[in-house]
């Protein structure tokens, strides 16, 4: 399988990829996706995905970069023209803190999906990494008016509720899930998570953010436990582990045009 979103671009992993990497692999993890959080970090992911032929990076603006600026949305454009690069993002809304001021995340985010439309315009489309935090009422109108097809759009580390998985769901979007989803105090995200019909599910990390049980804590999260998350997803939801683990890559290589590759994960389970 692979890790759908990480940021190997964060300090946690500096002078560490290659070790990193090759743990991922020994647990089944062949590849990942670094994300992009600022028009500067994508030139960094882009660097990573030219080194490594396992990584693959994304380019956009996190809504909490969103007072980071200035945003030199042609980076956008340079990164993205390069194939190692498989999504826009990670962009949208979080109302979970007070900054940036929520005007200034949606102006940026307004922007940045205008300056994307051009480029779809002249025949750079990707799909479409989103952030959203305690903001489903706030972007999901803005995503429908964004002239974008909301079945290549993917909510990243999905930690809202059931209704706000229906409301993804109901837009279209397919539903991304970290290891938040085998804590003990998440329930309502595993009922969402068993919510999403099996062709619309991807499993992630996030890293170095949010270690799956029974590694909760420890940090940095890293690309090998995105199996940890994926075996657990696969329990809570009732299905067998080879359906559930074929599934996901087939969604990953759908949505981003990405493989694992010929080699399969362990039957042992990851640590």
């Amino acid at each position: 399988m692979i890790d759908t979103h990480c940021h190997l671009t964060f300090p946690d992993f500096t002078g560490r990829i290659p070790e990193v990497l090759a743990t991922a692999r020994r647990e089944g993890v062949l590849g990942a996706i670094t994300i992009s959080t600022t028009t500067q970090d994508c030139l960094t992911a882009l660097e990573i995905a030219d080194r490594y032929p396992n990584v693959w990076c994304t380019a956009g603006v996190h809504p909490l970069y969103a007072d980071q600026g200035p945003h030199r949305w042609e980076n956008l454009r340079r990164v993205g023209s390069n194939p190692r690069c498989v999504a826009w993002g990670e962009l949208g809304l979080d109302n979970h803190y007070d900054r940036p001021a929520r005007d200034v995340q949606r102006a940026v985010l307004d922007e940045q999906l205008a300056f994307l439309r051009g480029l779809a315009g002249s025949g750079l489309s990707k799909p479409i990494v989103l952030h959203c935090r305690e903001a489903f009422d706030d972007l999901i109108p803005v995503l429908r008016a964004s002239g974008f097809d909301p079945a290549r759009m993917v909510f990243h580390c999905f930690t809202g509720t059931v209704d706000d998985a229906r409301k993804a769901l109901d837009l279209g979007a397919m539903i991304s899930f970290t290891g938040v989803a085998t804590y003990r105090n998440a329930e309502e995200v595993r009922l969402a998570a068993k919510l999403v019909p099996l062709d619309r599910i991807m499993v992630e990390t996030d890293a170095p953010f949010l270690s799956p049980d029974p590694h909760r804590g420890v940090r940095p999260c890293e690309p090998w436990m995105s199996a940890v998350t994926a075996r657990r997803l696969a329990e809570v939801r009732g299905e067998r582990w080879e359906d559930f683990h074929a599934a996901i890559d087939r969604n990953t290589e759908r949505f981003f045009g990405v493989a694992a590759g010929p080699a399969r994960p362990s039957p042992e389970p990851a640590r």
